[in-house]
């Protein structure tokens, strides 16, 4: 029963997380466009009341993950998450006026069909709910260094899709780093209440990487087109997530024969993924109206005519 929790949990998170990004690019389109930082941005925003429903969009997702995690496994939860961008595109949809082309939707099915097979192919167990810290100490360092080194390869690199990538590849550890600690500060809240939530390091390690997991994203939003960002997003959490579950919580996929069928279900999602990041209605959820044009130039000279 609690797994089937912690699956109707993730997907409310997704569903919040998706209702959040198209309801505060919503209220960013109420806005001028100015080229320089405006230190009043955030008061204006704050008299726009689609915009203090996507933060309570952003609080329920993060309440809806907390509960996924305490009730199920770190490798079900957050590839659960790739349903994210499809949401969005869908709410996006309805509530930006826009329209889903022909290849948007074969994205949506692809990642929906993708992510099932490679879940129930898989059949992650539930592991442990606390990782000692003999198992953390390693876990961090792998992180720390690995996202130091994609980052110092992006920074190397000009705007463009590899300088995105590589910021991509950095956030999804990020992301998925977050999620690890989230879980184990859940454990605390359940073992010591309040005081052992506050009083565990994790708490603050989740709340610090998430901030990173957001500046990362960021600018890998800002390095160059979504095609090339987005698709390493998408299933680098997901593959992260679950090699974190199985190192620090003890969790377990399938192996042998299996693996064949939850290959082909990750290249369907990045399939899927990759479809998606080039729809013009997905490119608007992030903020990429400029990339559009090179977008379209960069697609073939005969675009989508449900694109334009």
């Amino acid at each position: 029963m609690t797994a089937w929790l912690s699956v109707v949990f993730a997907l409310l998170a997704a569903l919040s997380n998706a209702l959040a990004t198209v309801l505060q690019r919503r209220a960013a389109r109420t806005l001028p466009v100015s080229a320089k930082l405006r230190l009043g941005l955030l008061v204006d925003l704050l008299h726009r009341v689609v915009w203090l429903g996507g933060m309570l969009a952003v609080i329920a997702a993060a309440c809806f993950q907390a509960l996924a995690l305490s009730q199920g496994a770190l490798s079900v939860v957050q590839p659960l998450f790739i349903l994210e961008l499809p949401l969005a595109l869908l709410i996006g949809r309805v509530l930006l006026g826009g329209s889903v082309s022909r290849r948007g939707w074969v994205g949506v099915g692809l990642i929906v069909v993708g992510l099932g097979s490679a879940l129930t192919a898989a059949a992650p167990t539930v592991g442990n709910d606390h990782a000692p810290i003999s198992r953390w100490v390693p876990a961090l360092v792998v992180c720390a260094v690995v996202i130091a080194a994609v980052v110092g390869a992006a920074l190397r690199r000009g705007a463009g899709g590899m300088r995105a990538a590589c910021f991509g590849a950095a956030t999804a550890i990020a992301y998925a780093l977050t999620a690890a600690l989230m879980k184990d500060a859940t454990y605390a809240w359940q073992v010591g209440g309040p005081a052992g939530f506050f009083l565990s390091w994790q708490t603050y390690g989740f709340a610090l990487v998430g901030v990173l997991a957001l500046f990362l994203l960021e600018n890998a939003m800002q390095s160059g087109p979504l095609t090339a960002s987005q698709p390493v997003l998408t299933l680098g959490d997901a593959l992260v997530s679950l090699s974190l579950g199985i190192t620090l919580y003890d969790e377990r996929v399938r192996a042998g024969w299996w693996l064949l069928i939850e290959g082909a279900g990750v290249g369907l999602i990045l399939w899927g993924a990759v479809l998606l990041s080039r729809v013009a209605l997905a490119r608007d959820l992030v903020g990429e109206e400029s990339a559009a044009p090179t977008e379209e130039r960069t697609a073939g000279p005969h675009p989508d005519p449900g694109e334009m």
